[in-house]
């Protein structure tokens, strides 16, 4: 899913009153379908839509069938594929196919809705788990990754797993009676990758704001407090003034961090630096010039740095799409981040083959 899915924030004004509405969830794609499962969206019973399943292709089907659902109560599931006719039919004219549930939720289910934002406000790793049109159909429940274990019937064990793996989808359960089984919808929520952006000049600041549009979270972290301000990086969650390498040293750095040096300074960057590639950040990059760059690399072999360790330092940090400012500069540093997270060709899609949506 999405880095920072922002559609429960929004959502917030309708969980503290006492109206219904309808969730439409993806829950299965194929090719090149333009959102991933798990995308959500709502339709409120004044009519009000918040959020989006496809950009625009089926949106307008999707809504009729959510009155539907709205008036009769009843779940449903409607399959969208890629249309061959008029653009204005139904379907998806960018190719790919999707599954999308549309489910009523009644003033009376809010409450579920409710404690699955608290855990999306706590930060804390969650998946809701909802029976499609079946034996047990109208069922839901949240889950956490420890929930395998304890929680092992009506499919929360493996909603547990792919939870653990960040994935959403459809697992099947079989029925401990002998009868049909039953297919449950997945919807996990984890928290947004972590950017931490390690300078505060004018590059950082553009990089810090591109990184929260596209759903990071981002600290920004530079040891001149007149320099690591509000004002400079409204866009940040954290602003710390410290040291990097010392704040480095504190901070919990997994498979989902990101960190990015753009001091331009060696007493800064160095020991920053040299601990970042020590540890289990997934990107580690650093701004500079080629020479910046090849003098660096000479400065960390100093301090003991290996060759296979030098290798995950993307430095220059960016990727060629002749930047000149520092916030055409600040895509061109995302962009190497994404696709080296994504497992990008950094080709134009002209070039490539294969679905434009991969698996992530």
């Amino acid at each position: 899913m999405s880095e920072r899915d922002d559609l429960w924030q929004r959502m917030a004004p309708v969980l503290d009153g006492d109206a219904g509405f309808v969730l439409a969830t993806v829950v299965s794609t194929s090719s090149s379908a333009p959102r991933p499962v798990g995308t959500q969206m709502a339709v409120l019973d004044d009519g009000t839509v918040i959020g989006s399943l496809s950009g625009g292709c089926i949106e307008a089907d999707v809504y009729a069938h959510a009155q539907e659902v709205a008036t009769t109560g009843r779940a449903l599931v409607r399959d969208y594929g890629y249309s061959d006719g008029a653009a204005l039919d139904i379907g998806l004219t960018c190719g790919g196919s999707l599954r999308v549930f549309l489910e009523r939720v009644a003033p009376a289910d809010l409450d579920f809705f409710r404690a699955l934002a608290e855990a999306l406000r706590s930060g804390e790793p969650v998946a809701t788990v909802t029976a499609l049109p079946g034996p047990d159909a109208g069922w839901r429940g949240l889950v956490t990754a420890a929930d395998s274990a304890t929680k092992p019937d009506r499919g929360l064990h493996e909603a547990a797993a792919l939870l653990r793996e960040s994935r959403s989808g459809v697992v099947k359960v079989p029925s401990p009676d002998g009868g049909p089984p039953s297919d449950y919808a997945v919807r996990s929520f984890t928290a947004p990758a972590h950017l931490v952006v390690f300078g505060s000049n004018a590059f950082a600041a553009s990089l810090a704001r591109l990184a929260a549009d596209v759903g990071y979270r981002v600290t920004v972290c530079d040891a001149r407090a007149a320099f690591a301000t509000r004002e400079r990086f409204p866009e940040a969650d954290e602003i710390v003034v410290r040291w990097p390498h010392e704040y480095l040293d504190e901070l919990h750095v997994d498979h989902r961090t990101v960190l990015c040096a753009l001091t331009h300074d060696p007493k800064f960057d160095d020991p920053l630096v040299a601990r970042a590639l020590r540890s289990p950040a997934a990107f580690v990059g650093a701004m500079g010039s080629r020479r910046t760059s090849r003098e660096r690399e000479e400065r960390l072999r100093d301090l003991g740095l290996s060759e296979q360790e030098l290798a995950r330092l993307h430095a220059p940090l960016g990727l060629d799409l002749g930047a000149g400012t520092p916030q055409e500069t600040a895509v061109s540093m995302m962009a190497e981040i994404i696709s080296a997270r994504r497992s990008g060709t950094n080709l134009p899609l002209t070039q490539v083959g294969g679905p434009l949506h991969r698996a992530r």
